[in-house]
């Protein structure tokens, strides 16, 4: 309990960092990634599906290499300050039950929301799966969605963000606001933004409970994993 006090009631970081990795992600990432370098990827391919998962793929490099050279090095960190650390084996099943609990919630809520508000479970990214399903894009689309992705947005919002506001606001305030930002970087995809944060909380609670990120990215890659098998088999 005292190791877990200590790693979560300090962090190394300051807000001048956190300031720098925010604007990044909320700001440079969004404009000149996801907008103007899909849409050169896209005219360039001609194919919504590649542009979209190799923009995907930069997206996860900048992060990466952001964190790294601003929060990392500078300060002579290793990766385990992000959570990437080991964790109880008790808590596999924790990690099952969550699991389990998101796709519940997945689906209740694409029942809700087609039923009050009339739209569908489809978005832009199923679609461009949908229409041009292969066996190797299939394969593709679950490393994106099932590994690239778990791995990177979980060492930012969770191991780095979450813990940097948990050491100044305790939990409830870092959950909420973690998983807030969580959710909006998911702007367009509308249909899914009340899960994003939904499953940002599941995430961040994993983190606080085990002091790994590794959970939450089994969860998330699990979860996220049988999302694309339902698209492919949809």
């Amino acid at each position: 309990m005292q190791n877990h006090d200590c790693f979560f009631g300090t962090s190394p970081w300051n807000w001048k960092v956190v300031t720098k990795l925010l604007i990044l992600v909320l700001v440079l990432v969004p404009i000149f990634i996801e907008f103007l370098l899909m849409g050169y990827l896209t005219e360039v391919l001609q194919n919504d599906f590649y542009s979209g998962i190799l923009t995907g793929f930069i997206m996860a490099i900048t992060f990466m290499f952001g964190l790294y050279f601003l929060a990392i090095k500078p300060e002579n960190l290793s990766w385990k300050e992000v959570g990437l650390r080991g964790f109880t084996s008790r808590y596999w099943k924790p990690i099952v039950a969550w699991t389990f609990a998101i796709i519940s919630i997945a689906f209740v809520m694409v029942i809700v929301i087609e039923l009050f508000l009339g739209i569908g479970s489809e978005n832009s990214k199923t679609e461009s799966l949908q229409s041009r399903m292969t066996p190797l894009n299939f394969l593709i689309g679950f490393v994106s969605a099932a590994i690239i992705s778990p791995v990177y947005e979980e060492i930012f919002y969770r191991g780095f963000l979450y813990r940097f506001l948990r050491s100044r606001y305790g939990v409830p305030v870092s959950m909420l606001a973690s998983s807030f930002i969580f959710m909006i970087v998911h702007i367009p995809t509308y249909n899914t933004l009340l899960l994003n944060f939904v499953s940002g909380l599941i995430f961040a609670w994993t983190y606080e409970k085990t002091g790994s990120i590794v959970p939450a990215m089994i969860i998330h890659g699990t979860t996220n994993g049988i999302f694309i098998i339902l698209v492919a088999l949809g």
